[in-house]
């Protein structure tokens, strides 16, 4: 049976959810205090694997500023009790199998069946069964004689009827397997013996987890003894037993071992467990080596441990030679260490369990919640559906945007005017994007852009330069060159344009993190700039030789731009050209008197006292003439520019190898 979509109603922050559909994963993303835990809480007391917590408190769970308001309104019986949560699962073949083998293809009219739960009531099922259909077919297989089948039809399928008349028939095997079936669904019903018989069993349970359910590190065994037999346990132990149970231990067992080898092979054989599905999912440290032992209490031991025996978990490093007591490790390592424990009993035991994780890996860093999303997909996804909260968008996977799901409360998303119009609204989830605010979409757009900078550039080499102006002239003087036979720009180089000097090394650094890429940089360069590029390969972020400036190509050039690679002359046809309707007359190169070396500057010092009739200079406008109208400009593109690219090519084409 398998988890289909959920609502929920008229719980906590929640006044109606909407529909939530779930497939293997779901995700639901919202900022903090938009309710996305009060949608896990409602689904997991639908069937918790803790049983004492499934109950609804109107008291608490109900929207408080309304719980009076209900309250009189079900016992004046002007309405109903709410119901918080309904649920539909689908069916998997081998439930259906079952039904259909006993009641025939056509009893099922649809093959879902809904849970839910309403406040201070017990948990409500629905079934939609062809019930005429399903007992004939019960009757027509059954291997009966013809008397005993007219003796079932006369009592017109009636249940408390066919039982009288099965009962007044020699009681067979056959007679007795059907009077034992309509004996239960006179009882009741057949949709509740179809449940009984079939689904009841098969309902997966829900393990909700969160921050507090980590382990402490150490636990006095005799009082978890005690909590256990009292149904009163801490979020804590459930991990904690988790653990016990995984090393194939009961608490009795560690309290009264006759063998100390015996124990501590098993707390080991535990530890080797997890230290090997830890460290094939952290990545942070690989020197780490989980180990648990127990001890008698000591006198300076921690309170409620001085006497009786006590469990305590440790963790070995390896690199730096210490064992560190589990809780004093990063919250991040706890957290992951703790959900595997539990986790780990409850895969080994073969329980059908959905999993719901609030807020999960949110301690973790960047990196670790991406190894946690990996342990989703690769160890969970398959075995049990997992429904998770999140604001982080590192805990967002760029590739199944189809599973997130966007949950918002609209009391808090609007100010002023709209605040009395939005106070009820309360946690929704949305249908779509479209309807998200900026805040519900930033995860999303972290997570975007995260992929964007990982698959932008899949080239294994790639040319960091500023601006998109250099990005078009260069791809469109590499395509002249090489329509005449000379050397372009190698097509296995990517041209990533990053805005601006002052950001180049920010990015030589992320993209050179990717590993197996091959980064240069070809770069404008003005006294300005000189340090920012030496630091480059100075910081070792790049060798000398794959840090290039359009100066290294020009003679005697000591400040260059893409610009300078063409000279005066042409430069100032692309300016004329896309600033016509703006320059009061075309600019000669007579009439540039600044003598900087730079041709951009230059424009600027003249455009000062000769200003354009509206708006302003900008050098990405004459590079996107160039290249929209490259193929009428190039016969006049000078030699001496196709040289200077050609050899700025050819430097960076031998960087390949």
């Amino acid at each position: 049976m398998r988890l289909k979509s959920f609502r929920v109603k008229e719980f906590q922050s929640v006044r109606d959810s909407g529909l939530i559909e779930v497939d293997d994963i779901a995700c639901l993303v919202g900022k903090n205090e938009a309710g996305k835990s009060a949608l896990l809480k409602a689904l997991y007391r639908l069937n918790p694997v803790i049983p004492s917590e499934s109950k609804f408190s109107v008291t608490i769970d109900y929207p408080r500023m309304d719980v009076e308001d209900y309250r009189h309104a079900v016992e004046a019986k002007k309405r109903q009790r709410a119901m918080p949560i309904w649920a539909q699962f689908a069916l998997e073949e081998k439930e259906v199998a079952g039904i259909e083998a006993m009641f025939g293809p056509e009893c099922l009219i649809e093959k879902t069946m809904a849970l839910y739960k309403c406040y201070e009531d017990d948990r409500y099922f629905s079934l939609k069964v062809n019930e005429e259909k399903a007992l004939r077919f019960l009757f027509s297989s059954a291997d009966i004689p013809e008397l005993t089948r007219e003796a079932v039809a006369g009592a017109g399928l009636k249940a408390a009827d066919v039982v009288a008349a099965l009962n007044a028939q020699e009681q067979t095997a056959e007679i007795k397997r059907l009077v034992g079936i309509m004996t239960a669904i006179a009882k009741d019903s057949l949709i509740r013996f179809i449940y009984d018989q079939f689904l009841a069993a098969a309902l997966p349970k829900f393990l909700y987890f969160d921050e507090y359910y980590q382990l402490s590190g150490h636990e006095n065994i005799q009082a978890l003894i005690e909590r256990s037999n009292a149904n009163g346990l801490k979020p804590s132990d459930h991990p904690m037993l988790g653990l016990i149970r995984l090393a194939r231990l009961s608490l009795k067992e560690m309290v009264e071992a006759k063998s100390t080898i015996d124990l501590k092979g098993k707390l080991e054989g535990a530890s080797n467990y997890l230290s090997k599905q830890i460290l094939k999912y952290w990545s942070q440290n690989k020197h780490l080596r989980m180990t648990f032992d127990v001890r008698p209490g000591l006198p300076d031991d921690p309170p409620g441990m001085q006497s009786g025996f006590n469990i305590w978990g440790g963790v070995f490093d390896s690199r730096h030679l210490v064992t560190t007591e589990l809780g004093s490790r990063s919250r991040g390592f706890v957290w992951f260490f703790s959900f595997l424990a539990w986790y780990s009993d409850v895969k080994r035991n073969g329980d059908k369990v959905i999993l719901l994780l609030d807020e999960p890996g949110l301690t973790l860093h960047a990196k670790a919640q991406e190894d946690l999303l990996r342990y989703f997909e690769t160890e969970l996804r398959g075995e049990h559906q997992l429904v998770y909260s999140t604001h982080s968008p590192f805990m967002i996977d760029p590739r199944h945007f189809e599973r997130v799901r966007i949950v918002q409360d609209l009391s808090i998303e609007n100010d002023g005017d709209q605040e009395e119009e939005t106070s009820a609204a309360g946690t929704t989830v949305l249908p779509d994007v479209f309807a998200a605010s900026d805040d519900s979409l930033f995860p999303l757009q972290g997570a975007l852009g995260y992929e964007i900078h990982q698959t932008l550039f899949v080239s294994p080499y790639s040319i960091v330069v500023e601006g998109a102006a250099d990005l078009l002239f260069m791809q469109a003087i590499s395509g002249i060159l090489e329509s005449s036979g000379r050397t372009g720009l190698d097509s296995r180089w990517t041209i990533t344009p990053v805005g601006g000097a002052s950001k180049v090394p920010t990015f030589v650094a992320l993209l050179g993190a990717q590993r197996g890429m091959k980064i240069v940089t070809l770069l404008d360069t003005q006294k300005a700039d000189q340090a920012s590029i030496e630091a480059i390969y100075k910081e070792k972020l790049l060798k000398k030789s794959n840090v290039l400036t359009f100066a290294d190509f020009i003679d005697g050039a000591s400040e260059a731009d893409v610009e300078d690679m063409f000279g005066l002359s042409f430069y100032l046809q692309l300016v004329n050209a896309e600033f016509a309707k703006q320059l009061s007359a075309p600019i000669k190169p007579a009439g540039i008197k600044s003598k900087h070396p730079r041709i951009l500057k230059r424009i600027e010092d003249y455009l000062e006292s000769h200003p354009l009739s509206s708006g302003k200079f900008g050098h990405f406008r004459p590079a996107r003439y160039f290249a929209e109208n490259v193929s009428s400009l190039t016969s006049s593109a000078p030699k001496e520019a196709l040289d200077r690219f050609e050899k700025a090519f050819g430097a960076i084409n031998r960087l390949i190898d």
